[in-house]
Formats: C-alpha cells, structure tokens, sequence
C-alpha cells in the first residue's frame, strides 16, 4: 500500500467517468465526484475545511484490507475510486458482506464509536481512498454543524441499507435476493454517475454476491443464470446491464424512493 501524506435529484447525473484510481487529487477543489450532479455542493469555506482535514491519500489494491476487522485504532476514509466491501466474519472463515461501497462513501465511522473495528472493509477494486483522522470529527461538528448534519444523513443512510438488506436476509427468496441486489447495486452506480451506455463496471463475482446474500455459491450461480435467461440482466466482459428493469423491481418488490443529492466528505 503506499501512500502520499499531503495536508436535484440524484437519478438525473452528469456522465462520469470514474479514472483510473491512482491517488485522490491533492486539493479538494479538483475532486472529479465533486463535478458529478450526484452529490451535494458545499461552501468554499466548507472545502477548504474539509481539505484541511484530510491528512492522507492512500491506494489499495484489490483484495487489500482498508479496515482491519477487530483491531483498534482504524482511520477514516472517504472513498475516490474503485469498489470496496464491508464484512463480519466468523472463526471458521465464514464471512457476511454487509454492504458494498462505491465512490463517495465515507468509512470508518462505525469504529469511531466502539473499541475497535466491529468489521472489516476489504477493496473488491484497486481503490483510491481520501485519509482522515480519528480525532478529526469533533472540530467537524463544532465548527461546521452543516457538515455534521451531512454526517448524519450518512450514518442514517447506513442504518437504511442494513435495514433493507436483513429484509433482503430473512424474508426474500434467492430469485427475490439477487433481483434485488442487482437492481439496488445499479441505481447506487447510477446517481453518482458511473452508468455508461445503459452498463456499468461490475467487479463483484459470485462469491461476492454469495455472501452478502446468504446463499450457497451453487445456488447463486443457478439463480442468476435463472434470471440471465429470462431475459433480465446480462453480465459481460466486467459489465452489468439491466436488460428488463421493471421486472427485476416487480421481483425485488423494490422501492426507490427520490433522493437528495448525497453529501461529501
């Protein structure tokens, strides 16, 4: 890992074309997810801010750990490019993907809260990450509360993505859990802009999605070759495309609600 230490709505986004993830840009101001129409703007005063708290920029290549599962003393992060996962695990290896994160998410937070990481975050993508330290959300919520606020928003976000996935967990079907996944994972891509002709990059594989569903590899395999030849969706060369996007959301019984644009950190 190396790093460099430096001091509307959203479905309707400008094209982005996520870069090569080399390093976050040195200043703030150039940050190409800051461009897309996908996440909120701030005041100059409010990026500068922000820009003095970064105290790093690192990249990780895939299949590297960001956040060490039950270890102290983790960062916090916002994600620039590439894809990323955080997980639980059990003794055994066995391991639950509890949510993917795409650019624009900020990680981390949870461990700011408890003794140690109570997951681990490991990069599905060569990943491009902004550094902030542990200390450095006090002086965030005191100097500017509508950051903090936008801190907020992001955490109950969270909250509202665990809470769809045990649905998914407990109470879907497999047909139901990958419809399900597929549609959610391509709207997230899609309000921050990293929809291309009608696909995007999809790095997962299907261990990935065995395991942030809940089911066998086997039965992962049969259930998207199932929905593969209903027509509904096609996986090629890296790329997913919703061929009947209806369908999968009448299958997901999927609801997506209008969202403000996401803040930034």
């Amino acid at each position: 890992m190396s790093k460099d230490t430096i001091g509307s709505s959203p479905m309707v986004t400008s094209a982005l074309i996520e870069p090569e993830p080399s390093v976050c840009p040195r200043h703030c101001v150039d940050c190409h997810l800051r461009q897309s129409d996908g996440f909120a703007p701030v005041s100059a005063s409010e990026l500068a801010f922000v820009e003095a708290l970064r105290n790093g920029r690192v990249r990780i290549k895939a299949g590297g750990e960001i956040i060490a599962e039950q270890k102290p003393g983790g960062k916090l992060f916002t994600l620039y490019a590439g894809w990323a996962f955080r997980y639980k695990s059990l003794s055994d290896g066995r391991r639950q993907i509890l949510n993917f994160l795409l650019p624009g998410d900020f990680i981390g937070l949870q461990g700011q809260f408890a003794d140690g990481a109570t997951h681990g975050v490991e990069a599905v993508t060569e990943v491009a990450l902004c550094v902030f330290a542990r200390d450095s959300l006090r002086d965030l919520f005191r100097e500017y509360p509508n950051l903090g606020y936008d801190l907020t928003w992001l955490a109950a976000r969270e909250e509202s993505l665990v809470d769809e996935n045990l649905l998914t967990a407990g109470r879907r079907n497999a047909t139901e859990r990958v419809a399900m996944l597929l549609i959610h994972l391509y709207r997230r891509a899609q309000r921050v802009g990293l929809v291309q002709d009608d696909s995007v990059a999809f790095p997962l594989n299907q261990q990935h999605i065995a395991d942030a569903l809940g089911l066998s590899l086997v039965h992962t395999n049969k259930t998207l070759r199932r929905l593969r030849k209903l027509g509904l969706h096609q996986i090629e060369d890296g790329r997913l495309r919703l061929v009947n996007p209806k369908a999968l959301v009448r299958i997901a019984d999927y609801y997506d609600r209008p969202l403000r644009r996401a803040p930034l950190i």
